[in-house]
């Protein structure tokens, strides 16, 4: 099966990409691992919910509507391997219950490419380098 990863699917739109984020959201603010830095970090989940769908609205629709910079309030939160692996596992499986498989697999492509920059640039801004982990595995 070949998928343009570039091109929205049709069951991709900006509703079905506020539901993707709620729900991711709401997995990861109960985990054990990652539930207490968005604890830390968010306080005010409805603000931070329409953010991240902004976001992925521009990422995947390509709507512009996103006018943040993501990486600098990831810097200050001394997240690790595992926190991005956990990241990924509850993204990925909400993806998948959301979205038929084509549609999945853009968001889940594009979310592996975007934990790869943020854990290069984390390590580089710790004056390290290391190489893509996520976006070299299959989709």
């Amino acid at each position: 099966m070949t998928v343009l990863i570039n091109q929205p699917h049709p069951s991709i739109d900006k509703a079905s990409i506020q539901t993707l984020v709620a729900r991711f959201y709401g997995r990861a603010r109960e985990d054990a691992l990652i539930g207490p830095i968005f604890a830390d970090a968010v306080h005010d989940w409805d603000h931070h919910i329409a953010q991240i769908s902004e976001f992925w609205s521009a990422v995947i629709l390509k709507t512009g509507g996103y006018e943040g910079r993501p990486m600098p309030p990831h810097l200050k939160l001394n997240l690790k391997s595992e926190h991005f692996d956990r990241w990924l596992g509850l993204f990925e499986q909400t993806a998948r219950e959301i979205f038929p498989e084509e549609a999945a697999i853009i968001f889940i492509d594009r979310a592996r490419r975007i934990a790869d920059s943020f854990e290069m640039a984390i390590a580089a801004h710790a004056g390290k380098i290391i190489a893509p982990r996520h976006s070299r595995r299959t989709v």
